[in-house]
């Protein structure tokens, strides 16, 4: 039976079924209530990229409980948050030297919003417009929605989000020949954007549009846009909420695509799923901008639990188990392709697709595809009657599995879904 005072998130409580009592979570099986086992086929809202109860991240948080819990980031500093910053640095592309900490993806994103919006302020060029992308998600803070496409999840608010120009996005899959032409044609309509008007910065995910439906772009898409972006003079600002630490098969989705973003936004499994914690990183060229005498210059943002040290150690151990267990996420796509080989030609399933850790199909429905078919809550249920969590984005069936799956737990998951196809 629900609790009397809870509010679940993207739940219309009225005609939602019961949620599941979780019991404990130990790699990628949860326990529930009721002593099922169930295999968490989304890390959890794509966060738990080790698995869950790591006790190596649980030791790290204890250890840290232990010296400091918390202290406020305005004014004073500590170790934990600092060696994040030397540490990811070093692991990100080109100039991304500055770290700003925050509390979630949404809030990432919103500073980078405010990071190049006051860039332009501050040398006395405003700009206020912003280039993103259709089929975008970016979080569910005003500035995140408004960068995001126009759906039933924002349409209470359209009235209150600022203007935004919205560009095609280039999704492909496997056997697609025109994936070419697309990238071209939506290349051509960005130029035309930027050619006729000053804009702040191009927004999008990388490689993967994540909420949107598990939509993959090509590298060579992201390498044609940052060479764009820099012929008009415009910010590039990477969403890497979800691409981040190892998703796309590399540590991130711009090094994988071999580009430079002036900021990046990370988030969900920088501490292996632990904790809330975030990160917007960007170029010497904008902190610059905003380093000056001027007090009116400095960016006035921050939160009550920014860089808190808990978090902090917690993305510490994370990181240094992705850096022991590297080949895990390298070699994700090649056991997700292996299995994926065979559903190819079948009658339920299109547009196939595969990057790192990320498989993602579109099942075949008579009824208007989209994160509103019906068909992804009878899939939902028929995984759970499986021991298995699948959460599809209405008739897209993904799996966005923790690096540290075994073969026989993939191949429980593949036979899962092939039994659930057979049965819709």
């Amino acid at each position: 039976m629900s609790h009397p005072h809870l509010w679940h998130p993207f739940t219309q409580a009225k005609t939602a079924s019961e949620p599941l009592r979780v019991k404990s979570g130990q790699g990628v099986w949860l326990t529930l209530a009721d002593s099922r086992q169930v295999l968490d086929c989304i890390s959890s809202w794509w966060v738990n990229i080790h698995g869950h109860a790591h006790p190596r991240i649980a030791a790290a948080i204890y250890q840290q409980a232990q010296v400091l819990e918390q202290v406020i980031f305005a004014g004073f500093t500590h170790e934990p948050a600092e060696q994040i910053a030397t540490r990811l640095v070093q692991r990100l592309p080109g100039e991304l030297s500055r770290v700003f900490f925050s509390d979630n993806g949404s809030t990432a994103v919103e500073v980078a919003l405010k990071m190049a919006y006051q860039y332009w302020h501050n040398q006395g060029e405003p700009r206020s417009r912003f280039l993103a992308f259709e089929g975008a998600y970016h979080g569910d803070t005003f500035g995140a929605m408004a960068v995001g496409a126009r759906s039933p999840f924002t349409a209470a608010f359209n009235d209150l989000l600022f203007q935004v120009d919205f560009a095609p996005f280039p999704a492909t899959y496997w056997g697609d020949e025109t994936v070419a032409q697309r990238e071209a044609e939506a290349i051509a309509a960005i130029e035309q954007k930027l050619a006729q008007g000053s804009y702040a910065a191009i927004v999008l995910e990388p490689l993967v549009q994540g909420a949107g439906g598990m939509r993959i772009c090509r590298p060579q898409f992201l390498q044609q846009l940052q060479a764009i972006a820099q012929k008009y003079d415009t910010l590039l600002i990477f969403d890497e909420v979800m691409t981040g630490f190892g998703r796309t098969g590399d540590w991130f989705a711009c090094t994988r695509a071999a580009v430079e973003p002036d900021i990046i936004c990370l988030s969900k499994g920088l501490t292996g799923g632990f904790l809330p914690l975030a990160l917007t990183i960007c170029s010497e060229k904008i902190y610059a901008a905003f380093y000056s005498d001027d007090a009116q210059k400095a960016l006035y943002h921050g939160h009550s639990f920014t860089a808190n040290p808990l978090g902090c150690a917690a993305a510490l151990a994370s990181l240094d188990l992705l850096t022991e267990t590297e080949a895990a996420f390298r070699g994700l796509e090649a056991r997700h392709c292996q299995r994926l080989v065979h559903l190819v030609d079948h009658p339920k399933v299109e547009h196939i697709r595969c990057l790192g850790a990320i498989a993602a199909m579109n099942v075949v429905t008579s009824a208007q595809p989209g994160y509103f078919n019906q068909i992804g809550l009878k899939i939902r249920q028929q995984a759970l009657d499986k021991g298995l969590l699948l959460r599809p984005l209405g008739n897209v069936l993904y799996l966005m599995l923790p690096y540290c799956i075994t073969d026989a737990e993939l191949d429980l998951i593949y036979t899962g879904i092939d039994e659930i196809l057979a049965m819709l």
